[in-house]
């Protein structure tokens, strides 16, 4: 099957052994490899406070995702990244990539990561459209954007990208109007377990200059 010039977003999770070591590598990676990985469009990184890493690689195309992780200098750099981990990490490589909003914005000073499994693909497409996007952003300001990303296995992550955390306590707080309540209810049918959180207070973002 040919790559499509459509998004692409690597993910990867696991439990840190050295957050500080993580951050070193993340900038690392930012000065040493990023000036070489051709169509790379932004990364959003970090640890959440009961210690777990996450990092998000969006990329133009698979194409460019997949000749990135070909790199001997890639290569090297994840090899001594991920001793900085405890155990074996998850590995999501994720074709099917739906941004809204401003999509991964370095303006958030806020990123939480949802995630859950999908029911029913195809019903949820009607969610993800710009028309929606717009009418959340109305009703919830503190959300810049973001990214709906299902993975190859049907888990799926919603990483939400936020002005601030206040902002976004805030927002949750507000009653949502009730057509786009209902809406939210109509779309959270169609996925399986109720959704983890990952909150990412300080998150580490980084995008071509």
């Amino acid at each position: 099957m040919p790559f499509q010039d459509k998004m692409h977003v690597q993910l990867v999770q696991g439990r840190a052994r050295d957050p500080a070591g993580l951050r070193e590598a993340a900038d690392r990676w930012y000065r040493e490899l990023a000036p070489g990985s051709r169509g790379w469009l932004g990364t959003t990184a970090g640890v959440t406070e009961d210690g777990e890493f996450i990092w998000l690689v969006r990329f133009k195309s698979t194409r460019a995702a997949h000749r990135n992780e070909k790199r001997r200098a890639q290569r090297e750099w994840w090899e001594s990244t991920s001793a900085l981990l405890d155990g074996e990490p998850t590995v999501h490589d994720c074709s099917d990539v739906e941004p809204f909003g401003a999509g991964g914005s370095d303006a958030a000073e806020f990123v939480q990561m949802i995630q859950t499994r999908v029911r029913d693909r195809e019903a949820l497409r009607p969610f993800w459209t710009d028309e929606e996007g717009r009418a959340m952003a109305e009703a919830r300001p503190d959300t810049i954007g973001g990214l709906f990303i299902v993975h190859p296995d049907g888990g799926c992550t919603i990483a939400v990208y936020f002005t601030t955390e206040e902002d976004a306590r805030d927002g949750e707080r507000r009653p949502m109007p009730p057509d786009l309540k209902a809406w939210r209810d109509d779309e959270m049918s169609h996925y399986v377990d109720e959704p983890t959180f990952y909150d990412l207070r300080n998150p580490w973002l980084y995008s071509p200059p």
